[in-house]
């Protein structure tokens, strides 16, 4: 019964780990359904299990001193997905914010923070927001961070006052 209760736990930690696989192949529909050519750029793509990243992050906010309230909207994000380009360049940049606004993303802020563009789009649905991509635009590198859950205004204001004041 013991090997039997073993397996099973190694059979589920298999599962559930499957989607922190790092892949060379884009997790983002404009860059994975597109048929643009991306001219030598590169992709390093990551789900993130929540499970595993909100204790990370929580402690990463405590370090960094943000207060209770930013630490208490990570309860409310369900899934995180990573994108890295390296070698992208400013006319994909362009076309990555045309399909954006083409499927109703919104563009809340744009932020520069040490050299690099942050810039803040969401997906609203009536007064929920479901979906934030954040873009972080730095020469030729990129990172795409797509964050689904289930926010206010109030919440994204919060982030991003809570960036903007460091």
């Amino acid at each position: 019964m013991k090997i039997l209760k073993n397996l099973f736990l190694i059979v589920c930690s298999v599962f559930l780990m499957q989607s922190c696989i790092v892949s060379h192949k884009p997790n983002m529909a404009f860059f994975s359904d597109s048929k643009y050519d991306f001219k030598g750029a590169t992709f390093e793509s990551i789900n993130v299990p929540m499970f595993l990243a909100r204790p990370f992050i929580k402690k990463a906010l405590k370090e960094d001193g943000d207060n209770e309230e930013v630490a208490a909207l990570i309860k409310k994000v369900s899934k995180i997905k990573v994108l890295t380009v390296e070698n992208g360049d400013r006319a994909m940049l362009k076309d990555y914010a045309k399909y954006l606004n083409d499927n109703n993303y919104e563009d809340w802020a744009t932020i520069k923070h040490e050299g690099d563009n942050v810039n803040v789009r969401v997906k609203q649905t009536g007064e929920r927001i479901k979906n934030m991509l954040i873009t972080v635009n730095s020469d030729k590198d990129l990172v795409f961070v797509d964050v689904r859950g289930d926010f206010t205004a109030d919440d994204i204001s919060k982030i991003i006052n809570s960036a903007t004041d460091k």
